[in-house]
């Protein structure tokens, strides 16, 4: 399992203060898909602390278009761009600019067209953008009445529709969609970077778009879930799951989950387990808290367990994990270590 990219590293590779290691560590990082989203989130953030900063030294700039430096990604590949220095002081706008064309270079033309050919590009107009951080759950109201909950490590862009037009989302990472009805039964569509996307009316439902995995849990209501390729469309009812995967694109899992609420428990603060393995729960753990799990002996991987434990607190998951499946959690800065409880261990967190 490689290491997860922090917010503060990020912000040390954008400085220019990051090792040799830790900058090909996230050059790693941004190359995968997955975290374009996340990446422009912070880059977001990188340039609040400099404009503030800059208002006490000198005049402000203004924000980066940063769907364009995204869109432009393919354009940036054949320079030759050089990496900031460190203990190099230069304008606050050019360290910002150098940064933004290291992240566009790296990430590479080849995930913008894949990105294009497997969902529709978001418009050239006025979107809503709402992220959240590692271990960070959001209520997010959209203008149209809609509710959806955004698990951690998630952005959700929102469109305001044109007269005539659906209402479009695009998701990376996970969230739980409660669908507001309209008089004029206007379409709600979520698109992913999977390929597929959610069309409703109104409706509950939750969708996980991660490690090139797509699901989509319905719990009430009725979706309709389309495919970019030339696979017939799939139509849901209450109970109901599809799930697909990149290392399988022709395989498409669609079956009835006794309890589909599960699936979307984190909205309450609960991780629901049924039958989990160790392997699924690492990186679920890594997915919500940014850490790097690991897991001593390799068999423990398989093994299963199924119980509800509290997720708002990280302290308080750990000590439930450890107590209720008879496991020895070590947290270290950056990780955590599993590993089988003897009877003699104590707790270690």
């Amino acid at each position: 399992m490689s290491q997860p990219v922090s917010r503060d590293l990020f912000q040390r590779y954008l400085d220019g203060t990051a090792t040799a290691d830790e900058a090909t560590l996230v050059r790693q990082w941004l190359a995968q898909p997955a975290n374009q989203l996340v990446a422009q989130h912070w880059m977001q953030q990188h340039w609040s602390v400099l404009n503030e900063a800059s208002a006490t030294s000198g005049p402000s700039v203004d924000e980066p278009d940063y769907e364009q430096m995204l869109a432009s990604i393919h354009n940036r590949l054949g320079l030759d761009v050089a990496l900031p220095k460190q203990a190099r002081v230069v304008p606050m706008w050019r360290r910002w600019a150098a940064a933004a064309a290291v992240i566009g270079a790296v990430a590479g033309a080849g995930w913008f067209a894949r990105m294009q050919q497997v969902a529709p590009s978001v418009p050239a107009v006025a979107t809503n953008t709402y992220s959240t951080d590692y271990g960070q759950t959001r209520l997010v109201r959209l203008p149209d009445g809609s509710r959806v909950t955004l698990n951690a490590h998630s952005t959700l862009r929102y469109v305001a529709p044109e007269a005539g037009k659906p209402r479009e989302a695009w998701l990376d990472g996970e969230g739980f969609f409660e669908v507001q009805h309209q008089a004029d039964n206007r379409r709600f569509v979520v698109h992913t970077t999977a390929g597929l996307d959610v069309e409703v009316l109104g409706t509950k439902f939750s969708v996980y778009r991660r490690h090139e995995q797509a699901r989509v849990v319905l719990v009430s209501g009725k979706v309709r879930v389309s495919f970019a390729d030339a696979r017939e469309a799939v139509i849901m009812k209450p109970g109901d799951m599809v799930e697909t995967h990149a290392s399988q694109p022709r395989e498409l899992v669609q079956r009835a989950v006794p309890q589909p609420e599960a699936y979307s428990a984190w909205t309450d603060g609960k991780l629901v387990l049924n039958e989990t393995t160790i392997e699924e729960l690492t990186t679920r753990l890594q997915d919500t808290y940014g850490l790097r799990v690991e897991v001593k002996n390799p068999a423990l991987n398989q093994r299963r367990i199924t119980g509800t434990v509290p997720i708002r607190d990280l302290d308080v998951l750990l000590l439930a994990l450890q107590e209720s499946f008879h496991l020895n959690v070590e947290r270290q800065p950056g990780r955590i270590i599993l590993s089988d409880k003897s009877p003699t261990s104590k707790p270690a967190l």
